[in-house]
């Protein structure tokens, strides 16, 4: 008999370890290894309880990662879905991911993170951290969890996941609930996952960018807006790693929000005006009324823009319209590569994201702002029943866009061994449209100064600048447009307006250097595009030379010096100023000499006219302290106005606000409600009873330490009989046990009992939940107790059964 008991307690622990509560112990003992055979392994090698065994293979049951990808993105987070087929269902589950090859005997063998979405549906494992679990038993048909990939160099991953139904545990090491997922790996030529820190390319590239829009009734009709369907005007810009125009997990800026829930560009250009020397080309697009038209109709727009060294990552956004705040773009997207050359080609198919200032799910919800803000980040198939991307099953959104990145031209000496060919090289300038003036009534401007000259002198493409200033806005919640505006030009003699002279290309890359050390020639060539309409030649040089030294200390004479550095800011606020850059001497002459190379360059900067006294402002005050003691808060520093309000509008902050850390704030150790008390361990004699409660946090950063989980107490009952009854009487009653238990929901009568006499079934109580599975209870009590009734056949009777379990 002790030899029995100590059995089923260990049954008992195990169960519970496992998240599995059953409605009875098992009469055969299980052989489930203990816990302590090293971390938490024990999870993967879940062995069978009850009559049903193992099963390997079920199709009933599966682990499915939103998109079904085949690679992850190290750091991303994806949704994790485990769900039964109808009509299928399970009462308990184990979710782990392990790295590939380990069997999770040591806590690096797990890779990853969880996050639980629903802590009424699932919780992580107490005595297994990295494992989720389900928070109680019960019914279900399907969970949900987020999981966060590892870090870079982990490899491959797999998620595996165990089923609990009844007293049946299915763990497939192949199959449906286990999905493997590797890490994605750059490829030569592609853009990085994260902008580099310093592009080491040379010269410029010159790239087109051509967005196909693929938001079509075909590809998804669901509730798809016939009448008022288009894509907002495009903006974007080419810049560099100090501005991020949007990106996933940010809030957006008000010009970003102006586009995601208007449409309008206005605003978000003037933010990346105001960007100065950190932007290089303003991308800009129409809009396309309707959102989708076959190419041969109407082709698909482009726009074409330069990047350079400093400012290497390009980013543009579009409003899907109608919709509450849902966008589609790029986010600082590298085009330059680890090889020092520029990214060839770029294709992405674009699903659309979510701005976080509006909380409509439909295309045309009605405007209604999300306070407080969120952040940005992509529309899932699952976010509301009512979305239009919805799928119960959690599949991919189809694409509503795709965008090409294709470059077009290099220009300069380039530093990668690539070499370039005549339709890399050669690009056609066109003449881009010019927008037409959609300057509100509301803001008063002078007239636009005279173009500036040129910034080019050759026929590669350049710009010129012209200026206004704004005298006046009547509407302050009327934006007003930039007071600078920039186009295209070339050099004299190069442009398509002079009919009668040479259209020639732009200058192929230098040859290298006829000497492989000290002094020699290099030479480029161009061709004639197009040649004068009054049948004349063309007079322009079609080769060019022009000396070159090659820096190796091939003489007693030369010196080695460094790159020439950025160029300091120009000296005046505003009109005509100087700037200069500097570069060092890395090895002076061999035979002690001047070196003659120049280290210092000046040259002249045009900034706005001055036609304002600029702002007098005092220095910035210290910052403040942070605004919380622990953990994550803000600190605040000021300035003060000091010239006259009279003297013009001053637009600069006087207030900055950047978030500060402290150390993180104690988390004190949180635990579950204690359970009820257990029965009686024994039906006579000496027992004791025992309840549990589990830790839901640990505690944290010097947080309060964990009480106890379980308490026990003793219970004793009537003396036990030493007599007993004989075996026939024994065997009589264990079948009329048997059959009243086959008889449910009958009302059972006063004899059916021995000794006692029992009032009839009470009503069923209401179910505890409306959907998703609740439980109802009925009693039987007793009404009278005959003097030879034992305790054990007279006792209190209660019902339980599942209800309303049709989901919600």
């Amino acid at each position: 008999m002790k030899v029995k008991l100590s059995e089923m307690r260990r049954v008992a622990v195990l169960l519970l370890i496992t998240g599995c509560v059953c409605a009875s112990v098992p009469e055969e003992p299980a052989d489930r290894a203990a816990p302590s055979d090293g971390y938490c392994s024990w999870i993967t090698r879940a062995q069978p309880h009850g009559t049903g065994g193992r099963r390997e293979g079920s199709s009933e049951f599966r682990l499915r990662v939103e998109g079904d990808p085949e690679h992850y993105h190290p750091g991303s987070t994806y949704r994790v879905t485990l769900y039964a087929s109808n009509p299928a269902y399970f009462r308990g589950f184990t979710l782990i991911a392990l790295k590939e090859g380990h069997n999770g005997e040591q806590e690096e063998d797990y890779a990853g993170n969880f996050q639980i979405i629903d802590e009424e549906d699932a919780q992580f494992m107490t005595n297994c951290p990295p494992a989720v679990t389900e928070s109680t038993p019960r019914r279900r048909t399907r969970i949900q969890v987020f999981w966060t990939a590892p870090p870079s160099g982990i490899g491959c991953v797999l998620l595996k996941a165990s089923i609990v139904q009844r007293k049946i545990i299915s763990f497939q090491d192949e199959g449906s609930l286990t999905k493997r997922m590797c890490e994605k790996e750059p490829l030569y030529g592609e853009t990085t996952d994260k902008p580099l820190v310093d592009c080491c390319a040379c010269g410029t590239a010159k790239y087109r960018v051509t967005f196909y829009g693929n938001w079509s009734e075909k590809l998804h009709p669901k509730d798809y807006p016939r009448r008022a369907n288009h894509w907002s005007a495009l903006i974007g810009a080419s810049h560099s790693k100090n501005f991020i125009l949007w990106e996933y997990g940010g809030y957006v800026s008000e010009g970003v929000k102006q586009v995601a829930e208007l449409g309008s560009p206005v605003k978000m250009e003037e933010e990346i005006r105001q960007k100065g020397d950190e932007v290089l080309t303003v991308i800009k697009m129409k809009a396309q009324w309707p959102a989708w038209q076959p190419l041969n109709v109407r082709a698909a727009p482009s726009a074409e823009f330069s990047v350079d060294r400093t400012r290497h990552l390009m980013s543009f956004l579009t409003m899907l319209g109608p919709s509450p705040d849902w966008n589609v773009g790029l986010s600082s997207e590298d085009l330059c590569t680890r090889e020092c050359g520029w990214v060839q080609k770029v294709v992405h198919d674009l699903i659309p994201w979510d701005a976080g200032t509006d909380n409509g799910v439909t295309y045309e919800s009605p405007n209604k702002p999300t306070t407080p803000q969120e952040k940005i980040r992509p529309l899932t198939s699952l976010d509301h029943p009512q979305s239009p991307f919805y799928d119960p099953e959690g599949g991919a959104i189809t694409p509503v866009a795709r965008v090409v990145v294709e470059r077009i031209a290099r220009k300069g000496e380039q530093c990668n061994i690539v070499p370039d060919n005549v339709d890399d090289i050669v690009a056609d300038i066109a003449q881009e449209e010019k927008e037409e003036d959609d300057t509100p009534e509301t803001c008063i401007y002078s007239n636009w100064s005279p173009w500036s000259a040129c910034s080019s002198s050759t026929c590669e493409k350049g710009k010129r600048m012209r200026q206004r200033m704004l005298k006046a806005q009547l509407d302050l919640s009327v934006p007003c447009p930039h007071t600078q505006d920039f186009e295209p030009c070339m050099g004299p003699g190069c442009s398509d307006e002079d009919a009668s002279s040479c259209m020639m290309s732009e200058w192929i890359t230098w040859s290298p250097c006829s000497m492989s050390c000290g002094a020699g020639v290099r030479s480029r060539e161009r061709y004639v595009k197009q040649f004068p309409d009054d049948g004349f030649a063309c007079i322009h040089p079609t080769e060019e030379t022009e000396p070159c030294t090659v820096n190796e200390d091939c003489s007693p004479s030369s010196c080695l010096v460094t790159e020439w550095g950025e160029w300091d800011a120009c000296s005046a606020t505003c009109g005509l100023g100087m700037k200069r850059r500097e570069r060092m001497v890395k090895m002076p002459p061999s035979d002690g000499s001047i070196c003659g190379a120049e280290v210092v360059e000046v040259e002249r900067c045009m900034m706005p006219e001055c036609h304002t006294i600029p702002c007098l402002l005092s220095p910035w005050s210290d910052w403040s302290d942070c605004s919380v003691t622990c953990g994550k808060g803000t600190r605040t520093r000021q300035r003060v106005l000091k010239s006259p309000v009279e003297l013009g509008e001053c637009k600069e902050e006087l207030e900055q606000m950047e978030k500060c850390m402290l150390p993180e704030c104690p988390m004190d150790c949180v635990m579950t409600e204690w359970s009820e008390w257990s029965e009686c361990s024994k039906s006579c004699g000496k027992g004791h009873l025992i309840r549990s409660r589990m830790i839901t946090l640990e505690p944290q950063f010097g947080g309060d330490l964990c009480p106890e989980t379980t308490q026990r107490k003793t219970c004793k009952i009537k003396k036990c009989n030493q007599g007993g009854l004989n075996s026939d009487e024994r065997k009589r009653r264990k079948e009329d046990r048997k059959k009243r238990r086959n008889k449910q929901g009958r009302e059972e009568s006063a004899d059916e009992l021995a000794g006692c006499k029992m009032k009839p079934w009470s009503a069923w109580i209401d179910c505890t939940k409306l959907c998703g599975g609740g439980i109802q209870e009925r009693l039987m009590t007793a009404k009278k107790r005959y003097k030879n009734a034992q305790l054990t056949s007279c006792k209190d009777r209660k019902e339980i059964r599942a209800c309303n379990v049709h989901p919600c």
